[in-house]
């Protein structure tokens, strides 16, 4: 891909005008590099088997020469390799700078709480059971990480309003990636919604820039300064979370050392930390040696890393679709955007949920390694949880 000849000056605008300008069917991405809200639809990007980038690079090529002032391929890609993808260049798009906060005129609804249905997929006794199987399979030494998930679906009285949702996400916390991307597929009742809250880059590029930061090695918040800090230093010396990190890290470096020409990677994880949870993380940045291989390029070939999958890969998939009763569908595909220059950004579809009309189907994952405990990784996932249960208004179901 490559930049119009004659690049049009992009209007900047407020982050807290665009949020407050959402409606559901638009998308929203905001992120350290700032915010983007698009609208319409100018042209849809193919289905597969076309792979993503490829059927990308056309849509913006057919954008550019119908005279699109400033197109960009927007969207959400599911988790399985024969996942639903949602991906189209909006007829319109508004840009914000980056800030520490949204400012103007931001309503922070508040949650409704009550009045919700919650059902387990499965129950957290039978998710232990299936860590307790993916133990025996890392074992046997057929795995050395499996990531296993479970959903909560949520069921109100009433509509539940995306817009709301999605400002109590981007205000609760600043640093992540909120985001919200249509996803209404045929037999949908009402339109669909993936929104979240993400704290992981899966790969970012700006002119010949590269960065991504996997997470991998977690520990719940505390509300006490002190317990914090005690969590922070007992993740840091984790042997166990420190080996699970170092599987993530070391295969998002090789992969981006395929397409760039030098790779930086720090020798030890840093902890970044969420409202709800403390990570190990390492950014790492490259020098891309190519600027063909578009950020949705890069993404295609991250994905899935073994922060949301496992490794080695087929064998972690494969482990996946027997422990776990429920598709995963977007949560854990990833969603962001890229522009006809190939610059973009993707993170992990994760913190996240999918909404439909009543309906709030959200998924939690916790990383199996040896050593792993059953009831620690159930204790994980509920913790996870919480970013999306605060926001809807439900504490302690999980």
């Amino acid at each position: 891909m490559s930049s119009p000849a004659t690049a049009r000056p992009r209007p900047e605008h407020d982050p807290g005008d665009l949020l407050a300008a959402y409606l559901p069917g638009s998308f929203f991405h905001r992120s350290p590099r700032g915010t983007l809200l698009a609208d319409g639809v100018h042209t849809v990007v193919a289905e597969a088997p076309v792979p993503p980038a490829d059927a990308a690079a056309d849509a913006l090529r057919t954008a550019l020469a119908a005279g699109h002032p400033d197109p960009v391929v927007v969207g959400a890609i599911g988790f399985a390799p024969d996942a639903p993808r949602s991906l189209h260049v909006p007829a319109v798009v508004r840009r914000a700078a980056p800030a520490a906060a949204p400012g103007g005129p931001v309503r922070v609804p508040e949650a409704p709480g009550g009045g919700w249905s919650v059902r387990h997929v499965p129950a957290p006794e039978t998710y232990a059971d299936g860590v307790r199987r993916a133990l025996e399979l890392l074992g046997t030494g057929a795995l050395e990480k499996v990531v296993l998930a479970r959903s909560l679906e949520l069921t109100s009285q009433h509509p539940v309003s995306v817009r709301d949702l999605l400002a109590r996400l981007a205000l609760a916390d600043p640093t992540a990636f909120a985001f919200a991307a249509d996803v209404t597929a045929a037999g949908d009742p009402a339109p669909r919604t993936l929104l979240g809250a993400s704290p992981e880059l899966l790969v970012s590029r700006e002119g010949d820039t590269v960065v991504a930061n996997p997470l991998a090695g977690s520990t719940p918040r505390s509300e006490d300064p002190a317990e914090n800090e005690a969590r922070i230093a007992a993740l840091r010396a984790s042997a166990k979370d420190l080996a699970e990190h170092a599987l993530v890290a070391d295969r998002v470096a090789a992969v981006l050392r395929g397409f760039c020409a030098e790779v930086d990677a720090p020798a030890e994880p840093d902890v970044i930390g969420t409202a709800t949870m403390w990570h190990l993380s390492s950014r790492i940045t490259g020098r891309s040696a190519d600027l063909s291989v578009s950020a949705l390029h890069l993404a295609h070939a991250l994905h899935p890393t073994p922060a949301v999958c496992g490794t080695p890969v087929a064998a972690a998939r494969a482990a996946i679709g027997e422990i776990e009763p429920a598709d995963r569908g977007y949560y854990s595909g990833m969603t962001g955007w890229v522009d006809a220059s190939g610059d973009g950004e993707w993170v992990l579809a994760i913190r996240s949920a999918e909404v439909c009309d009543r309906t709030v189907r959200l998924f939690a994952g916790a990383g199996i390694v040896t050593g792993s405990d059953p009831d620690s990784e159930v204790a994980e996932t509920r913790a996870k949880f919480r970013t999306m249960l605060r926001a809807i208004g439900v504490e302690a179901v999980a």
